[in-house]
């Protein structure tokens, strides 16, 4: 099977977030409208100052425009401190009702000093081979 990965990066305040999305076809089911896609985030830190991942925020949308809000305490059950140089990587997924979607977001950071900021996450395309590709 020819899988392509394309790479979504981003850097505020210092801090690098990476996405790489797969489709999962052994998790889909297209006849009954399941499509399931894991995504890669890594997270560098490449600011000079130690900082915490507090919270995500994501914004799924499907291919009809429908979108829905995730917001939780850090990612996949952890609140990683990055210390300059340091990364953390993780994988999780999620499901949609149509062959296609984006996902974009942000992680609420803390700084040493006790500063909050947004880190943004660059919006990614999820595509499956069940899509059509429409050339305008």
């Amino acid at each position: 099977m020819n899988t392509k990965s394309y790479s979504y990066s981003e850097t505020t305040r210092g801090i690098r977030v990476s996405v790489i999305p797969q489709y999962l076809p052994e998790q889909s089911a297209p006849d009954d409208n399941r499509y399931v896609w894991a995504y890669t985030v890594r997270i560098e830190n490449e600011g000079a100052e130690t900082v915490q991942l507090i919270n995500r925020y994501w914004r799924i949308t499907d291919a009809l425009g429908t979108s829905h809000e995730v917001r939780g305490e850090g990612v996949v059950g952890e609140q990683p401190v990055l210390s300059p140089g340091e990364a953390f990587e993780y994988t999780s997924g999620t499901p949609l009702a149509t062959p296609s979607g984006m996902m974009a977001g942000s992680y609420e950071m803390e700084s040493q000093s006790g500063d909050f900021f947004d880190v943004a996450v660059p919006a990614f395309s999820l595509d499956s081979p069940h899509q059509r590709v429409n050339l305008n």
